[in-house]
Protein backbone atom coordinates (compact mmCIF):
# COMPACT_ATOMS: atom_id res chain seq x y z
CA UNK A 1 0.00 0.00 0.00
CA UNK A 2 0.95 3.67 -0.56
CA UNK A 3 -0.31 6.18 1.53
CA UNK A 4 -1.47 10.14 0.09
CA UNK A 5 -1.11 12.41 3.37
CA UNK A 6 -1.79 15.93 4.68
CA UNK A 7 0.10 17.62 6.83
CA UNK A 8 -0.55 20.81 8.76
CA UNK A 9 2.45 22.69 10.39
CA UNK A 10 2.01 24.25 13.93
CA UNK A 11 4.13 26.66 13.20
CA UNK A 12 2.65 28.81 10.30
CA UNK A 13 -0.70 26.54 9.65
CA UNK A 14 0.19 25.88 6.40
CA UNK A 15 -0.74 22.21 4.66
CA UNK A 16 1.95 19.71 3.18
CA UNK A 17 0.59 17.03 0.77
CA UNK A 18 2.60 14.00 -0.27
CA UNK A 19 2.93 10.46 -0.50
CA UNK A 20 4.51 7.32 0.85
CA UNK A 21 5.16 3.85 1.45
CA UNK A 22 5.26 4.18 5.08
CA UNK A 23 3.08 6.60 6.51
CA UNK A 24 4.54 6.21 10.31
CA UNK A 25 8.12 6.42 9.25
CA UNK A 26 7.42 9.20 7.12
CA UNK A 27 5.55 11.43 9.99
CA UNK A 28 8.60 10.64 12.02
CA UNK A 29 11.22 11.87 9.08
CA UNK A 30 8.92 14.97 8.76
CA UNK A 31 8.42 15.47 12.72
CA UNK A 32 12.57 14.80 13.06
CA UNK A 33 13.13 18.00 10.74
CA UNK A 34 14.62 15.12 8.26
CA UNK A 35 12.63 16.58 5.18
CA UNK A 36 13.83 19.50 3.42
CA UNK A 37 10.81 21.06 2.60
CA UNK A 38 9.73 21.07 5.96
CA UNK A 39 12.49 21.17 7.80
CA UNK A 40 12.43 24.80 9.68
CA UNK A 41 7.72 24.37 9.77
CA UNK A 42 7.54 21.55 12.24
CA UNK A 43 5.46 20.37 14.85
CA UNK A 44 3.48 18.98 12.37
CA UNK A 45 -0.44 17.14 12.43
CA UNK A 46 -1.79 14.58 10.24
CA UNK A 47 -4.94 16.37 9.03
CA UNK A 48 -5.62 13.42 6.49
CA UNK A 49 -4.54 10.39 4.60
CA UNK A 50 -5.72 8.36 1.49
CA UNK A 51 -4.52 4.30 1.10
CA UNK A 52 -3.52 3.45 -2.99
CA UNK A 53 -2.88 0.55 -4.02
CA UNK A 54 -0.03 0.96 -5.73
CA UNK A 55 2.69 3.95 -6.29
CA UNK A 56 1.49 6.02 -9.24
CA UNK A 57 -1.93 6.15 -7.85
CA UNK A 58 -0.84 7.60 -5.04
CA UNK A 59 1.31 9.89 -7.35
CA UNK A 60 -1.56 11.05 -8.99
CA UNK A 61 -3.71 11.46 -6.21
CA UNK A 62 -1.04 13.69 -4.82
CA UNK A 63 -0.80 15.95 -7.77
CA UNK A 64 -4.57 16.11 -7.83
CA UNK A 65 -4.84 17.10 -4.20
CA UNK A 66 -1.66 19.73 -4.60
CA UNK A 67 -4.10 21.57 -7.47
CA UNK A 68 -6.56 24.03 -7.22
CA UNK A 69 -9.69 22.05 -7.11
CA UNK A 70 -7.75 19.07 -5.02
CA UNK A 71 -7.04 22.07 -1.94
CA UNK A 72 -11.10 22.62 -2.66
CA UNK A 73 -11.83 18.95 -1.90
CA UNK A 74 -9.87 18.88 0.83
CA UNK A 75 -11.74 21.92 2.29
CA UNK A 76 -14.76 20.23 1.18
CA UNK A 77 -14.17 17.28 2.95
CA UNK A 78 -12.59 18.42 6.16
CA UNK A 79 -15.03 21.33 6.53
CA UNK A 80 -16.09 20.16 9.97
CA UNK A 81 -12.58 19.79 11.48
CA UNK A 82 -11.03 23.08 9.25
CA UNK A 83 -14.54 25.13 11.70
CA UNK A 84 -13.04 23.64 14.60
CA UNK A 85 -9.41 24.06 14.56
CA UNK A 86 -9.31 27.37 12.47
Amino acid sequence: MFYTYVIKSQKDKKWYTGYTRNLRKRLEEHKGNKVFSTKSRGPFDLIYYEACINEEDARTREKYLKSGMGKRYLKNRMRRFLSLTG
